[in-house]
């Protein structure tokens, strides 16, 4: 491998084909799957001018291939783990895939390498065909498929994950594009800053905030975070939030002492580390609702959230 400064294999000029380049970029939008009048799983990315011919500009893997040294200023390569549960996300995981590695171009990040590991729970709507053929489409051995039987429970899937990844460190995220992928390199850049354990997103500090929701949505969200602060006292602004990166030795150490099981286990788990003396820093971060499927949140799940505060209150 060519070690000069600025040629590890994200930075060195790639030949047509070879890699998201600006020419094939602005179809990512097209990149999300969808079916065909007989079923079966389709792609439409492409370059411009031919968007109806499954892109090739991704198909080698070696392209990226895993790199033991890491140019510039760090000698240690850094390997990331991003879990995603999914639950009828077939419309939104084919653009999340490729906003991921998108996010992970950047420089801040280029000679890291990742894992992205999808836990479906049996989605109805085919999600995990889809997630399978952008793994073949793409020949990316970094996009793993971990299905559970059924829909056991949001915590349980992140533990699931956890039990398949190979990184340092773990990033959990939605699926349904409301965490944009773009922030990734910004926890990174924050994570190496100050050494942190733990590095959140955070919908309400300056430069953070919320589109698409209604007034109702807001005010559960609102309310919901000042009931934790007032019971919990967890020193940080977005008790709720889901999109955060955890050093993975100690979120695994964390998750075994961890009895929610639904909302409530990003709740406790911040809850924990501020517990343990863990170091948590905050990222501000835009949470944009979801343009396509229905949210997951009901009020089983709000119930659950508060009966979940109000044990959290009386345990810890």
């Amino acid at each position: 491998m060519d070690r000069r400064r600025g040629c590890s294999p994200r930075n060195r000029a790639r030949g047509p084909g070879d890699s998201l380049d600006s020419r094939t970029w602005w179809r990512v939008e097209c990149a999300s799957p969808h079916s065909a009048p007989n079923g079966k799983f389709h792609s439409t990315v492409g370059r411009c001018g031919d968007s109806t011919r499954p892109s090739k500009f991704l198909n080698t893997h070696s392209t990226w291939a895993r790199r033991s040294v890491a140019v510039g200023a760090r000698s240690v390569m850094t390997k990331f783990s991003v879990i995603v549960p999914t639950y009828n996300e077939r419309r939104n995981i084919g653009i999340l895939y490729l906003l991921l590695r998108k996010a992970f171009e950047d420089p801040r990040c280029a000679d890291d390498d990742f894992e992205i590991i999808v836990v479906d729970d049996n989605s109805p709507d085919g999600t995990q065909d889809v997630v399978k053929a952008l793994a073949k489409e793409y020949n990316d051995d970094r996009l793993l498929l971990r299905p559970r039987p059924g829909k056991l429970g949001l915590g349980t899937a992140y533990v699931h994950g956890l039990a398949h990844a190979t990184g340092e460190f773990v990033v959990i995220m939605d699926a349904d594009l409301s965490h944009h992928p773009r922030a990734i390199p910004e926890f990174i850049a924050k994570q190496r800053e100050g050494n942190f354990d733990v590095v959140t997103g955070t919908r309400y500090v300056p430069g953070g905030g919320v589109h698409g929701w209604d007034t109702r949505r807001k005010l559960t969200s609102r309310v919901a975070n000042y009931l934790a602060h007032v019971l919990l006292n967890p020193g940080v602004s977005d008790l709720t939030g889901s999109f955060r990166l955890y050093r993975k030795s100690m979120l695994e150490d964390l998750v075994k002492k961890v009895v929610s099981k639904g909302y409530v286990f990003q709740m406790e788990i911040i809850v924990r580390c501020r517990r343990a003396g863990l170091s948590v820093a905050e990222v501000p971060i835009t949470f944009v609702d979801r343009v396509y499927g229905s949210s997951k949140l009901g009020g089983a799940e709000i119930v659950g959230y508060l009966k979940g505060l109000l044990w959290l209150f009386a345990t810890m």
